[in-house]
């Protein structure tokens, strides 16, 4: 029984688009029979009277025919727009001149010379009219007494097309009391009987006005997917004056179909000043289409993401690599299910080993190589400071090594803010490894062999969303219904998506590879130049706190406690993203700079490199920091999380007052 009924049902939704057609043009040609006698009557009451059954009958044949160019029998009522009201007037005419051909043909008088035109304006009133009653009786929208009232803020175009969107959803329970537009020109106007009540900066006098007169809504919707960042935040502050959710609605293409709309909540990452950086795709698939790419540490937040970029790009293989087993068991699942057809090889492996990742590179022979296997989490760094520097500093080299040993045409080493003036272990030993990488790269450069391993370093600071990052941090406190924690009310830090600094870096392995020889770029690449992302401003910890905690809806210091903890082991106020003697120099790619380079030879890094493993190897933590700090002059440790204020902007900075104890011929001083 149910087979039988199931093909029923089968057969009846693969003839279903037949007989909607069939439909339309026997109601379509009724219509035209109508207004034939219609027009007939209307053209000379006492007059001329053709035969209505035939006359009839005809009338709704030359509509049949006329509306064939016009595609009049696939039209949906529900959605007839302006291209189908156009549609219907050129089938209206065409049906007049052939009903008047067919007359003329025949030798029968016209009920008058303007017939034609009667008719024609007849039939067009009278399809227009049934498929606009047939479209407002399937409107669900309208003013809704019991939906939630909400505040619209965006573009007139966005506006309009969440507004027809609203009108036709059968879940979207919301009434729009308004429209907050993007030009002040706008102000007074009514977008589909939706007024326009003032420009987005003048957002707190219009929810003050709706406020005394009754009227404030429960919630404002941005509709500008591009409204992230400053504006957004002040938008939150506004909003959290009279208690409003911020709510935003999916992206235009997901918005079908229109009954399963739903407005979401704001995310941490609109808080973002971050616009879309375009990237150069065919670059990217010249970079890594049919090659060989390793990538370490990819159960990591940074690594797992490049994978999954570099998957898009169709290498010939993909060798992951980490040691952690499960995290790397994750990765490989995701891969096999959204990029199945590219080949995988599962390493287990400690960047440490030296004889291990050696043999790896022997079997694999990778083209391109990306390094993200790191310790980065500042205060573990600091309470195993032997782990850091074995891991951070002999590990970058390890890798390094093996990868031109065995042929590589790039290393790209993952390099972070704290890198820069570090107080920490962590900083500390991620400077000394960008260090090693310069050397070898101005090595391999100067070399004059076509060759020789590039090895690429791209410095940036947080990335939203990782693994031990604040934000995730903030979300489970959240839930836990706080307080949330942050350690100083100055703590600043730069934040970018963790899809866009991915992209990025494979952006800076692009350019770091493909760059002209005698440009600029090419000049600080052969000095030792490394790439820093453009992070846009640094973002106050607390005012993240507080944003996140008006985008779960409730207020920040009443609902929701922010405590202050102090600072950890070996954190600075402020991060950078240049030392004192780096020079931001801009690159011809968007979002990506280059710093002017301060380089050791690789003889005397590499020296030093043997002498600081070697103290961390025998767990001598005050030889292994005596030594690193040779090597990172700048290096101004603070185990005890002191309270330390950089300089302001415009002054001598951290790095720029240690500059002072550098060599005034630019090198710096070594390790014996």
């Amino acid at each position: 029984m149910v087979s039988q009924r199931s093909q029923l049902q089968h057969h009846y939704a693969r003839f279903w688009p037949l007989n909607r057609i069939a439909l339309n043009i026997l109601l379509d040609g009724g219509l035209a029979a109508l207004a034939a006698v219609l027009a007939c009557w209307l053209a000379a009451p006492y007059g001329v009277q053709l035969h209505p059954v035939w006359f009839a009958l005809a009338g709704g044949a030359s509509l049949v025919v006329g509306g064939l160019p016009f595609r009049l029998p696939q039209q949906y009522w529900r959605f007839a727009g302006m291209s189908d009201l156009l549609g219907l007037a050129g089938a209206s005419f065409s049906s007049a001149l052939l009903l008047f051909a067919g007359v003329v043909w025949a030798g029968l008088p016209l009920p008058s010379v303007a017939f034609p035109f009667i008719y024609a304006l007849v039939l067009l009133v009278l399809l227009g009219g049934v498929r606009v009653f047939h479209r407002l009786a399937h409107r669900a929208g309208g003013p809704r007494a019991d939906g939630q009232s909400v505040l619209l803020i965006g573009s007139d175009t966005a506006a309009d097309l969440f507004i027809q969107v609203a009108e036709r959803g059968k879940h979207m329970n919301v009434r729009i009391a308004g429209l907050v537009g993007g030009h002040r020109s706008q102000t007074g106007h009514r977008i589909r009987n939706v007024p326009i009540l003032g420009h987005r900066e003048e957002l707190a006098r219009v929810l003050a006005q709706m406020n005394t007169a009754g009227h404030l809504p429960e919630a404002l919707v941005v509709l500008d997917p591009d409204c992230r960042g400053r504006a957004l935040s002040q938008m939150l502050d506004v909003a959290a004056e009279y208690g409003l959710a911020v709510l935003r609605p999916p992206a235009m293409l997901d918005m079908t179909p229109a009954e399963q709309v739903r407005l979401q909540p704001m995310q941490p990452q609109d808080l973002l000043n971050r616009p879309q950086v375009p990237l150069d795709q065919a670059g990217l698939d010249r970079l890594i289409n049919q090659r060989s790419v390793l990538v370490t540490g990819v159960g990591g937040t940074i690594g797992s993401e490049l994978v999954r970029q570099i998957a898009r790009h169709a290498p010939a293989c993909l060798v992951l690599l980490d040691h952690g087993e499960f995290a790397l068991w994750q990765i490989d699942v995701e891969l096999a299910e959204c990029a199945p057809s590219i080949t995988r090889k599962v390493v287990v492996a400690d960047v440490r080993d030296a004889e291990r990742i050696n043999a790896i590179m022997a079997q694999y022979k990778p083209d391109l190589v990306f390094h993200a296997a790191a310790l980065k989490h500042v205060p573990i760094v600091e309470a195993n400071p032997a782990e850091g520097v074995l891991t951070n500093l002999h590990g970058t080299r390890v890798v390094a090594d093996a990868a031109a040993r065995h042929g590589a045409a790039a290393m790209i080493v993952i390099s972070t803010d704290k890198a820069v003036n570090p107080f920490n272990l962590m900083g500390a030993t991620k400077r000394a490894a960008e260090m090693y990488c310069q050397a070898l790269d101005v090595q391999a450069r100067s070399s004059g062999r076509p060759k020789a391993m590039r090895c690429i370093t791209v410095r940036f600071g947080n990335v939203l969303g990782s693994t031990g990052s604040v934000v995730p941090l903030f979300q489970r406190q959240l839930e836990r219904g706080g307080p949330l924690t942050v350690t100083h009310p100055e703590m600043r830090r730069y934040f970018m998506t963790v899809p866009e600094a991915v992209g990025l870096v494979l952006q800076a392995c692009v350019r770091g590879m493909s760059c002209a020889t005698g440009t600029d770029m090419e000049v600080l690449l052969r000095q030792g130049g490394i790439f820093v992302l453009d992070m846009g401003e640094p973002v106050k910890i607390v005012d993240l706190a507080r944003q996140m905690v008006r985008l779960a809806g409730l207020k920040p210091d009443e609902d929701i406690a922010i405590h202050f903890t102090g600072l950890r082991a070996g954190e600075k106020l402020y991060e950078e993203l240049f030392h004192g003697r780096e020079t931001s120099v801009p690159t011809d790619a968007p979002g990506l700079l280059m710093a002017t380079p301060r380089v050791v030879e690789m003889d005397e890094v590499r020296a030093a490199v043997d002498q600081i493993t070697a103290h961390a190897r025998r767990g001598d933590v005050a030889a292994t920091l005596q030594a690193l700090r040779l090597l990172v002059p700048e290096f101004d440790h603070n185990p005890n999380g002191d309270v330390r204020e950089l300089a302001p902007t415009g002054a001598k900075s951290h790095g720029a007052v240690k500059d002072e104890q550098i060599k005034a011929d630019g090198t710096e001083q070594m390790a014996p």
